[in-house]
């Protein structure tokens, strides 16, 4: 059995279906309540990876365990080693753990210190374990769905800073993989797309796919920040910035890990925004 947390993701919600087609018996793990729809071989558990007490009945008899944290700490605080006891106690002997490229790129950054906690006890607890650091996913581009519907305007910050977005479905698919197959212990993967993209070519790949023109509005920085700040801490927000507006030549490389994982080539922006379009119809 496999547990999987943030089971109603971008990622959570494909990795899902993946292990379950696969013959795997899933638990799937959300904050929120589960999907109107049931799939054979999965039960959902409603939980949080940041309260080691509500995960026990999702622990017991795992084998594997997938850890994605949400955006928000837990009231009460949380202990990543109090989870990683838990699972260990319950029997979990390989846990595989969604942290970020920036981690590893920017280790003093304060909005990322959460995953390298995580990561550090994951490093720790004396089991398998695999590190998966994407970068930017390119369901970010969700963040237009409603200024493209409405005005065919995509609104951006740094318009020609290009980096390689990776595609949700090829962080599941390599979650996938590493969560079932052996080789993997002890490694870290950092996961991008298969080339560097910015926010004026996503544009027109939107409008290539709509037929439709979508111009760009570039925003400065400051209209950056105060639009994000409605819905992100303050630190998360200027960590944000920093990558989109000034990457580091780490953040801009174009890593090899998803094709020798999944022996395919990653997945382009072009064709997340295929399987995605009627959000942008």
């Amino acid at each position: 059995m496999i547990t999987v947390t943030g089971a109603t993701g971008n990622v959570g919600r494909t990795l899902v279906e993946l292990l379950a087609a696969a013959g795997e018996e899933v638990v799937a793990v959300s904050r929120r309540p589960r999907p109107a729809h049931h799939r054979a071989g999965v039960r959902w558990v409603r939980a949080d990876p940041g309260d080691a007490v509500s995960m026990g009945p999702a622990l017991a008899g795992a084998r594997a365990l997938f850890v994605l944290l949400g955006g928000e700490l837990n009231s009460r605080g949380e202990s990543p080693h109090a989870l990683l006891e838990a699972a260990g106690a319950a029997g979990v002997e390989r846990v595989v753990l969604v942290s970020s490229q920036v981690s590893a790129t920017r280790p003093q950054a304060p909005s990322h210190a959460r995953l390298r906690r995580f990561e550090a006890a994951v490093r720790a607890w004396g089991g398998e374990f695999t590190v998966l650091r994407p970068g930017g996913f390119a369901s970010n581009a969700f963040a237009w769905a409603d200024t493209v519907r409405a005005e065919r305007t995509v609104r951006a910050p740094f318009g020609d800073v290009a980096l390689p977005v990776v595609d949700p479905a090829d962080i599941a698919a390599v979650a996938a993989a590493v969560l079932r197959e052996d080789g993997h212990s002890g490694r870290v993967y950092e996961l991008t797309g298969p080339e560097a993209i910015g926010p004026r070519r996503q544009a027109a790949v939107i409008s290539e796919a709509l037929g439709e023109e979508v111009r760009v509005v570039e925003l400065s920085r400051e209209d950056a920040q105060a639009h994000l700040a409605r819905f992100m801490p303050e630190q998360v927000v200027t960590g944000t910035l920093d990558v989109l507006g000034v990457p580091l030549p780490a953040e801009r490389r174009i890593s090899p890990d998803v094709a020798a994982i999944l022996h395919r080539p990653a997945r382009p922006f072009a064709q997340w925004v295929a399987r995605n379009l009627a959000a942008f119809r």
